[in-house]
């Protein structure tokens, strides 16, 4: 099944104001290479859309049309009802949380202060940066005793716990994340993935996330979008993807048969 959004309002207003994240028709090529063509879907208040596929397949790329990292060379990107274009740049991405692989936390900073960035920037008082700070810390399972350390000082997991608070701490609306936990040992990547369902079951942010991991895409998301060479197969629930005839969508159930899927 396909979720195409809505058509756009002659004002540029969604017309579904639940939906706050819609691609219309979105392509995108550097140069004489195309890297996704027509792509349209929607993701709704408090939903985790996954989007799945092999390298290349252009997921990356979507992810970082949402916050205008890249801006798309055809159709629009909706975010809250405006066009990404017609966004300041700084006030989008302000409201969004961006999660990486290996955390992308500043090397030069402790974990108090990559933690604070985004509300020092916003002019938050110290007093509610610095009870913000805890809070966070507490939230992913930091110990407080880590606050002054640096990035190299941490583990792998505990990189990506500061990570995700760094993500959360101006408690944006919109989360995204490219492959976040991918570097991580497996036994690392399954306990971060359980605290981020329990998180994201608490918070309910609206979240896209890049994965190639199918055992990954059913635990986290609500939603599966499946990329293959710059196209949208379809958007999925968990359900319709596991049962699904199509062949481009067996082609991941079949691999991961071997290992038993998330109900």
């Amino acid at each position: 099944m396909n979720y195409h959004s809505k058509p756009m309002s002659n004002s540029g207003e969604s017309s579904n104001p639940k939906n706050i994240i819609e691609f219309v028709g979105v392509g995108f090529r550097r140069a004489s290479q195309v890297v996704l063509t027509d792509v349209s879907f929607v993701v709704a208040a408090g939903e985790t859309l996954v989007m799945l596929g092999r390298s290349g397949a252009g997921k990356t790329t979507a992810l970082k049309l949402i916050n205008r990292l890249l801006e798309p060379t055809s159709g629009e990107v909706v975010v809250n009802g405006r066009g990404t274009t017609n966004w300041d740049r700084i006030a989008l991405r302000r409201g969004i949380g961006w999660m990486i692989q290996e955390s992308g936390l500043f090397p030069h900073y402790t974990v108090r202060r990559n933690i604070a960035v985004v509300p020092e920037l916003e002019g938050w008082p110290a007093d509610r940066v610095e009870t913000r700070v805890a809070e966070l810390m507490e939230l992913v399972g930091l110990d407080a005793g880590l606050r002054n350390r640096y990035p190299h000082q941490l583990s792998g997991g505990q990189r990506q716990r500061v990570g995700v608070a760094r993500a959360l701490a101006a408690d944006p609306e919109i989360l995204l994340m490219d492959e976040p936990f991918g570097a991580l040992d497996p036994i690392t990547r399954a306990e971060l993935q359980r605290q981020f369902l329990a998180l994201q079951q608490r918070l309910r942010k609206t979240a896209v996330m890049v994965t190639h991991d199918l055992n990954e895409a059913l635990l986290l998301g609500t939603k599966i979008a499946l990329f293959d060479q710059g196209t949208l197969v379809g958007v999925f629930s968990k359900g319709e993807f596991a049962a699904s005839y199509n062949p481009r969508v067996r082609e991941y159930t079949e691999m991961f048969q071997a290992s038993p899927l998330p109900s």
